[in-house]
């Protein structure tokens, strides 16, 4: 990344209000269906809850909405405009990105490298040479995104492999935040993580949805994701068993649809939808 690039700003995605609205998307690996006519809709500064037993299509639909993979039918749009995301870079592009469970991080390397880790800033050289790292820029750049976020680390120099696992996990959503500034799609973000550094990462989920960023968490950890989202989507075989507000649910809602005891148990839908 040279100096002249910049990092997207709002501006380069259209505000409609939502960061994308995708309509019956299907998948299928040979024989089996991973995703059955799927709609969903993620609005900025909303908090969705992505609930599901394995294999039940919540990697493939996260895969589907961050361009891993493209989907055999359906539509994705963003700004009100269909899109078709070729990768990963697509969906930067259009301000979305993701936080996989591994969070992807290079535990050697310091906090503001892990930033900018392919994104690196660069200045030109003496007599247009190959340049240098433009380390001042990045550095100031990757304090504005911590503090939006209400993120305190130590420090940017410190080493990702000497941070906590709570703060590890900031880190992997600053830099998704820098680098896609609508949604955010987070896989399993308390994963192996204690009772106070599972609170303190809910606690930068509700902050990164009040900075305007949308986010849909992916979670088996249905008491704590449930108290802090706004809206649940329950999947099943692949289908959409449930979509409701969390105001009027609880814990035994979101396990009876992810068990098909429910009266919408897509499996009992003759039109599969």
């Amino acid at each position: 990344m040279s100096a002249s690039e910049t990092i997207p700003s709002s501006t380069d995605v259209a505000d409609d209000g939502y960061v994308f609205e995708a309509t019956d998307l299907v998948k299928t690996f040979g024989h089996v269906q991973a995703t059955r006519r799927v709609s969903i809709a993620l609005r900025k500064g909303e908090v969705l809850a992505l609930f599901g037993d394995n294999g039940a299509g919540k990697s493939t639909l996260t895969k589907l909405l961050c361009g891993v993979y493209s989907p055999d039918s359906g539509a994705i749009r963003v700004g009100g405009s269909e899109v078709v995301l070729r990768g990963t870079r697509d969906a930067e592009a259009h301000g979305i990105t993701v936080v996989h469970q591994d969070l992807a991080l290079a535990p050697d390397l310091s906090v503001l490298e892990n930033m900018y880790l392919g994104h690196e800033i660069t200045r030109r050289g003496v007599l247009g040479g190959l340049g240098f790292l433009d380390r001042s820029a990045m550095a100031e750049r990757t304090a504005a995104a911590l503090h939006k976020l209400s993120i305190r680390l130590p420090s940017v120099s410190v080493a990702v492999k000497d941070l906590s696992g709570g703060q590890r996990q900031a880190v992997a959503v600053a830099r998704a935040s820098l680098w896609a500034n609508a949604g955010i799609l987070m896989d399993e973000p308390t994963a192996a993580l204690g009772t106070i550094q599972s609170d303190i990462v809910c606690d930068l989920i509700r902050s990164t949805a009040a900075a305007g960023i949308g986010v849909m968490v992916i979670s088996h950890d249905i008491p704590r994701i449930l108290d802090i989202a706004d809206r649940v989507i329950v999947l099943r075989h692949g289908q959409i068993a449930l979509d409701r507000p969390t105001g009027s649910l609880n814990r035994s809602d979101v396990v009876a649809a992810m068990v098909g005891l429910t009266g919408t148990d897509p499996e009992n839908e003759e039109d599969n939808r």
